[in-house]
């Protein structure tokens, strides 16, 4: 498995985009833990080519995307931009993500030039100190089977993660209140490109949030196969700013599951208690056919 630094920079190098026209781009992809692109990949490169073809001065503010199929880990992604609208505030970009001759995923992005405004915020809830806590490559090995966990470890080596709590593959098997807390921030230091804060928190965002459905019913996820998942969609809306490389406080929910899916929403925190980031998302999440 790679350390910290190089997994960080091979995540950069994944996220850095080939610009093949004006506003046509090619990603690649990398082997994950099940056989399709990880969503929060190609949600993250979506934004990369999104972001590109907007000027310096306009910022990411929100993101509403659709998971469409299954993308292949095997073939380049391309990302086509529509500019949909440049106004003296806002910018709008549409993105499709296109595999094998069809669109697998979309995402439209606004993107506002700083501006004042009211000021007000949800609290900070309380929480561990991320220090105090058990990285997350540690505490893998204690509840799954090795194998299983060199795959996670090395699919997240770019990110040091930290549960608050015991994690669902750590109590399979016990219902627990659908609440999850987890603190993140990148392996290494990033430049101080805005967008790229928000491109890594994109990337982060999909690999907990439907955690706290799994909670709910005692459900150890897909890593112990016991339910298979897969994100529907995913919303984010960017208030303040933050950095993807200092700690971060995903304070994640899940307010219902039903029908086949369930649905995940949280707040993402700075360390000094910032509202940055709320996230909504649904996913695939069923109980395997005996």
């Amino acid at each position: 498995m790679p350390d910290a630094p190089t997994a960080l920079d091979d995540l950069l190098d994944l996220l850095d985009l080939e610009r093949i026209e004006q506003d046509i781009f090619r990603g690649r992809s990398r082997a994950t833990i099940v056989p399709r692109v990880f969503g929060g990949q190609v949600a993250a490169q979506a934004m990369v080519a999104a972001g590109r073809t907007v000027a310096a001065d306009r910022l990411a503010h929100s993101l509403h995307a659709y998971f469409l199929v299954p993308g292949d880990p095997g073939a380049p992604i391309v990302y086509e931009v529509d500019r949909i609208r440049d106004g003296r505030s806002f910018a709008t970009r549409r993105v499709v993500a296109v595999q094998h001759g069809r669109p697998i995923f979309h995402l439209s992005a606004s993107f506002q030039a700083y501006e004042e405004g009211l000021d007000h915020q949800v609290d900070m809830p309380p929480a561990p100190d991320p220090e105090s806590l058990v990285m997350h490559a540690d505490m893998l090995p204690q509840h799954l089977p090795r194998e299983v966990a060199d795959r996670l470890i090395g699919a997240r080596a770019a990110v040091d993660l930290r549960y608050a709590g015991t994690p669902p593959w750590g109590s399979v098997g016990e219902p627990r209140e659908p609440r999850s807390q987890v603190w993140f921030r990148t392996n290494g230091k990033l430049a101080d490109d805005p967008l790229l804060h928000i491109v890594l928190a994109t990337y982060v965002s999909d690999m907990t949030l439907l955690d706290s459905v799994l909670l709910a019913h005692g459900r150890g996820g897909w890593t112990v196969g016991d339910v298979v998942g897969a994100s529907l969609d995913h919303a984010m809306w960017f208030h303040r700013p933050f950095r993807a490389d200092e700690w971060l406080l995903y304070d994640q929910e899940s307010p219902s599951s039903s029908g086949g899916r369930g649905l995940g929403q949280a707040r993402i925190y700075t360390q000094d208690g910032r509202l940055a980031i709320s996230v909504i998302q649904e996913g695939v999440v069923r109980v395997p056919r005996g």
